[in-house]
């Protein structure tokens, strides 16, 4: 039984009317099931002739397609476009809260990290740069050429690190010299580093997709999941996933999150002691549209709840892997950054373009236990 639907226009929320709803033709219609919990069962609508509605004598409301010929009730929800778990969803993200686009024209953003400063680090991979920007809304080039930068995050010393697309990870030191932290594993080049996290103990966590090259230049033959440790010590750490790409660690650092953007998933493993990876199994699904989005870059903030970019824009989930909501976004997002004094700003990378949103929950700073 269809029990919601959103009508989403950028991130506002059209309720059902007994109105023509032709006009919105644009938008999605996304609908949920009350027997799993706010899962993705279908997107349709992308055309004018497609969707109808209808309304019965009681003003309940029915939508059919010419795709499948079914006819559906429909009960227009309540909540705005990013509260899903309401009782859930309101102690992270005020009812009246909105994502906010700071910037646009960029090539295609991603890697946001909030420094320790106060200003924003973002990567343009096509355009080979990091840009900065600071409180006040000014842009500027903070690095360039940076080597087709993608993640970026600080370590205990307030170093950047930087997963680059020409198949290297990269430190910058104080003085703005480059130190290569890792381009090689057993003699064989990287394929792609693509997002990066610090452990407590100084550890590099990072993950090595294809995305950056060309199948003819891979090396490998798979695509890893790997820590790095402050004496150099490069480990493999898993090599069955997809394409691994998103991480991120509990508060707690026990366990550590890694999403596949070809399998539409979160992935969590057990940290042992020595800093491996054990007990790896499904956290969390992340089904939709892939042109709206995958899962990509990803944040948890100090409670533990879990915020990973997807089709539509970030799904938030609770430490047990419970859906609590979304934020929609306009744009593809590819991955977030905590920032602002408090913590409580999410920073959003998205295709072309910079958002932020306010939440009431701080995320884990960088540099410390990210």
């Amino acid at each position: 039984m269809v029990t919601h639907i959103l009508l989403l226009n950028m991130h506002t929320t059209f309720h059902l009317t007994t109105q023509d709803f032709m006009e919105l033709r644009s938008q999605e219609l996304r609908f949920f099931d009350g027997k799993r919990d706010a899962s993705f069962l279908e997107i349709i609508g992308s055309e004018r002739s497609d969707v109808r509605f209808g309304v019965d004598e009681e003003g309940e409301i029915y939508l059919t397609t010419k795709s499948d010929g079914k006819v559906r009730k429909l009960v227009a929800s309540p909540q705005s476009t990013h509260s899903q778990n309401p009782d859930r969803i309101q102690a992270i993200i005020d009812s009246n809260a909105k994502v906010e686009k700071l910037k646009s024209g960029f090539q295609f953003t991603e890697g946001p990290v909030w420094h320790p400063d106060g200003f924003l680090l973002f990567s343009d991979i096509p355009a080979d740069t990091i840009y900065k920007s600071t409180t006040d809304g000014k842009i500027s080039v903070f690095r360039r050429p940076a080597g087709n930068p993608n993640g970026n995050t600080f370590d205990k010393q307030g170093r950047l690190i930087t997963a680059q697309h020409n198949r290297r990870l990269v430190r910058m030191e104080k003085s703005g010299q480059i130190t290569v932290l890792a381009e090689r594993y057993q003699g064989k080049r990287l394929n792609s580093p693509n997002d990066v996290v610090v452990k407590s103990n100084g550890s590099i966590y990072f993950t090595d997709p294809p995305y950056g090259i060309g199948k003819e230049k891979e090396e490998l033959g798979f695509y890893g999941i790997y820590s790095l440790k402050p004496n150099g010590t490069l480990t493999l750490l898993n090599k069955e996933m997809v394409r691994p790409n998103g991480i991120a660690f509990s508060p707690d650092e026990k366990k550590l999150y890694v999403d596949d953007s070809e399998k539409l998933n979160i992935r969590v493993f057990d940290v042992k002691p020595d800093g491996t990876l054990a007990n790896g199994k499904v956290f969390a699904e992340l089904p939709g549209p892939t042109d709206k989005g995958v899962p990509d870059g990803m944040k948890v903030d100090v409670k533990g709840n879990i915020y990973c970019s997807g089709s539509g824009g970030v799904w938030i989930f609770s430490p047990t892997g419970q859906l609590l909501g979304k934020i929609m976004v306009p744009e593809v997002v590819t991955n977030l950054a905590w920032g602002d004094q408090d913590h409580k700003t999410l920073y959003i990378t998205a295709n072309k373009g910079i958002y932020r949103i306010r939440l009431k929950i701080p995320g884990i700073t960088v540099g410390s236990k990210e």
